[in-house]
């Protein structure tokens, strides 16, 4: 019995704990990049639906920005062809935009069927709806990765409208240029550009790292708090490389751009999102602007 009642009281201390940050994040926006480990496998997944749906119900604004890499990659070789990437960015010649943009509606309408099960109403849209994700050719380093957008604005009128009427929304990283063209988008971009244009409280990068370290390498100086400014030093410094390179460039510019904090969480660590926002600890890295380090 007494076994049983620390347990209840533990819960009870779990709730309170989480009750200032219920209270500082009510009504806020907050955006969630979902990508990665987290999204193949199906338990993973399940919990960080689970985990918006809460933020939804408790009274927060949750956007979420999906990704699909591992999956398009698997129907690309499925037709016969090599995935090819440069500088982390997908190669994207017409075919190949066109197996990523009927992979990337299927992950969004599973995704949105998962999150009505849980009694949430979500509406999954794409950058092409109502004008959401303009872009231009990406070319990096000068060179021509085939249809590889740029974004040049967003107009989020659309995600005001869902979130008005108490929809989640689920946004595929996909848009559309000046000439009506169709561009497959990098959803860190995506997710960076949507938080930046709906001033969110939060951004939440589901990763497959655990957060960032102060030599990034050797696994060494676990950093749960950074400012702004350090993360650009360590970006300065080199002490950052391979795929978190432009995530945490991403990050700098999301804080730079009136985003309040960016987090970045290891998404296969079930509820890690719940464990980051409502507990003092938390368990990735939280990039903040640098008055509010102070």
């Amino acid at each position: 019995m007494e076994k049983n009642m620390e347990k209840v009281l533990q819960k009870a201390e779990v709730l309170i704990e989480a009750l200032p940050y219920i209270q500082r994040f009510n009504r806020k926006i907050i955006v969630v990049k979902y990508g990665g480990s987290a999204m193949s496998n199906q338990e993973l997944q399940r919990n960080v639906i689970k985990d918006v749906t809460l933020l939804k119900l408790v009274g927060f604004k949750p956007i979420i920005v999906h990704g699909g890499g591992k999956e398009i990659s698997r129907w690309v070789s499925k037709v016969g062809k090599e995935p090819k990437f440069v500088n982390g960015l997908r190669v994207t010649d017409q075919e190949t935009m066109e197996i990523a943009e009927m992979v990337l509606n299927k992950v969004n309408k599973d995704l949105v069927t998962m999150v009505q099960e849980l009694g949430v109403k979500a509406v999954g849209v794409s950058g092409k709806d109502g004008g959401l994700l303009q872009v231009e050719k990406k070319c990096p380093d000068g060179q021509d990765i085939g249809f590889v957008g740029e974004i040049t604005s967003v107009n989020p009128k659309v995600l005001y409208d869902l979130l008005e009427k108490d929809f989640l929304p689920i946004v595929a990283p996909i848009g559309l240029d000046a000439g009506f063209q169709t561009y497959n988008i990098n959803a860190d971009d995506a997710a960076c550009a949507v938080a930046r244009a709906v001033k969110a409280e939060k951004l939440a990068f589901l990763t497959d790292v655990e957060g960032l370290y102060r030599n990034f390498q050797e696994k060494e100086g676990f950093l749960s708090r950074i400012s702004v400014s350090q993360a650009e030093e360590l970006i300065a410094e080199g002490s950052v490389g391979g795929g978190m390179l432009p995530k945490l460039g991403n990050c700098t510019s999301a804080v730079r751009n009136g985003v309040n904090r960016v987090h970045i969480l290891d998404g296969r660590i079930p509820h890690c999102l719940l464990l980051e926002i409502f507990t003092r600890q938390g368990i990735g890295t939280a990039i903040l602007d640098d008055s509010e380090m102070e």
